[in-house]
């Protein structure tokens, strides 16, 4: 039995969790490279995905089975390369202007999503996707004093991430959730084994304790996330993304002492609003698309 109540209760503490994760994977990548990090952070990840496979109906041997090996194997490498970009995005950019470009996601999958997947775009999203590139345009401010180059960081993780969703899309019509799940566990454990020996720096005893709490705040975040999918469909989750961007952006002002500017204030309420907006069409235009299906 689905409850809509408890997907809410989910979906909010998983994306309260993440933001957690998000300031330790800050601190880990100011003192250690991203990649060794987040080969730390993904072992846990995989082990995670195949006792949860292991779990799950058919076992083990349901969740190897794909219909599209390559697909699943270039989502997991992909996942790989935005983690470590994300944590050096988070250490050299700061959380909050970094969380505010990330919000950009659902705007730039639209975008990417008329020549991937040959989707059509009405006129509505496409100015939903103008404004709010225009809000991270104001989020960068690449006319201030404060514009630096590194912001490429961030805005290579959000673009990563959006190919990543569309190859999720793309796969979805013939893989279920828990293939999916376990491919990019398994998948991106083993790629940044083999990246993460050429990074390899000492950690220091004190470090340690925070390089397990990112491992459990992993774990019980898409846990919490996956029982958040269980009780709500996807479009009633997404609008509680963004509760990861008010939440890491507080956690970087009083934790790390980022200072919140008001172009960056103004743009992520602009971003935010668009891809609000951009979420909520697909999902009507996906209702009435069903909708209109004979037999139904």
């Amino acid at each position: 039995m689905k409850s809509t109540p408890l997907g809410y209760a989910f979906a909010i503490i998983a994306f309260t969790i993440f933001s957690v994760q998000d300031a330790v994977s800050k601190h880990l990548g100011m003192h250690y490279p991203p990649v060794l990090v987040a080969m730390f952070r993904y072992w846990a990840f995989a082990a995670f995905a195949i006792l949860f496979a292991m779990r799950a109906r058919g076992g083990l041997r349901a969740a190897v089975a794909t219909k599209r090996p390559f697909l699943q194997i270039a989502r997991g490498l992909l996942l790989a390369v935005q983690i470590p970009i994300a944590i050096a995005a988070f250490a050299k950019v700061g959380l909050a202007q970094s969380q505010a470009i990330f919000a950009a996601g659902p705007l730039i999958v639209a975008l990417l999503s008329v020549p991937i997947l040959g989707e059509k775009v009405g006129w509505r999203r496409w100015t939903a996707i103008g404004v709010g590139l225009c809000g991270v345009l104001l989020i960068l401010s690449p006319s201030g004093d404060q514009f630096s180059p590194l912001v490429i960081l961030p805005i290579a993780t959000a673009v990563i991430g959006a190919l990543y969703g569309l190859m999720t899309r793309l796969v979805s019509r013939v893989d279920g959730p828990m293939t999916s799940f376990f491919y990019i566990g398994t998948v991106g454990a083993v790629a940044l084994s083999i990246a993460g020996p050429f990074f390899w720096t000492e950690i220091s005893a004190a470090d340690w304790k925070w390089m397990i709490l990112l491992c459990c705040t992993g774990i019980a975040g898409h846990y919490l996330l996956i029982k958040a999918y269980d009780n709500l469909d996807a479009v009633a989750v997404q609008p509680i993304t963004y509760l990861q961007l008010v939440l890491a952006s507080g956690i970087a002002v009083m934790v790390f002492g980022e200072v919140l500017r008001v172009n960056m204030v103004i743009g992520a309420a602009i971003v935010v609003g668009a891809g609000l907006f951009t979420v909520w069409r697909e999902n009507v235009l996906a209702r009435r698309n069903s909708a209109a299906q004979p037999g139904r």
